[in-house]
């Protein structure tokens, strides 16, 4: 009888202490639904020929620091991560847009599957002469944020809005970027959305 609460006792342990272990490190995943992200409209499939990311559009997931680290240029669509080389693609500039105006106010929302300590939500918006037929490159980004969101390591709900203002001096398509900075990783997710002014 002790022997067999013993074993119950230290299979309970190292159950407990696998939940632990891999809830303490599980993978957060999450996108930006509005404005659609480009991972959004791939796994919509309002865009096709999208790879692997249709069925993953949350697990954009990179080197966290941007601007001054983070995924290398043309490639900060896709998190640096090739499996979703398809978010870098500019498809000749034929992304579909969200129409917004300079200066209005409007709501971006991200889309948890997981959860996570969060350091902070940032977006980021090209300039003005931006050419939306090429990979996306931090010299066609304006590198300071147009709204910052902190959050000193709580963790969001299943959804996030984050209200501010579209900034001004931007005519035709332009990218959103949008990064949710992970607190307790080195990782980082990110989100473009393609917008119309």
């Amino acid at each position: 009888m002790r022997r067999s609460l013993r074993t119950v006792t230290v299979s309970a342990a190292l159950a407990a202490l696998t939940v632990l272990a891999t809830g303490g490190t599980a993978s957060s995943h999450g996108y930006t639904d509005q404005p659609p992200s480009r991972q959004a409209l791939c796994a919509g499939g309002t865009v096709t020929g999208c790879g692997d990311i249709q069925y993953e559009p949350q697990s954009v997931e990179g080197p966290k620091g941007f601007p001054s680290a983070g995924p290398a240029d043309g490639s900060i669509c896709a998190g640096g991560n090739s499996r979703f080389a398809q978010l870098d693609d500019p498809r000749g500039g034929q992304w579909p847009a969200t129409k917004v105006t300079a200066g209005q106010r409007y709501t971006f929302t991200w889309r948890f599957t997981a959860r996570h300590a969060t350091t902070d939500f940032k977006y980021y918006l090209t300039k003005q002469g931006y050419d939306p037929t090429k990979p996306l490159t931090r010299s066609e980004l304006d590198t300071t944020p147009f709204l910052t969101v902190p959050m000193n390591g709580t963790q969001p709900g299943s959804t996030a809005s984050h209200t501010g203002t579209i900034p001004g001096g931007r005519t035709g398509k332009q990218l959103i970027v949008a990064v949710w900075t992970i607190a307790d990783t080195s990782n980082a997710f990110y989100a473009c959305s393609d917008v119309q002014f």
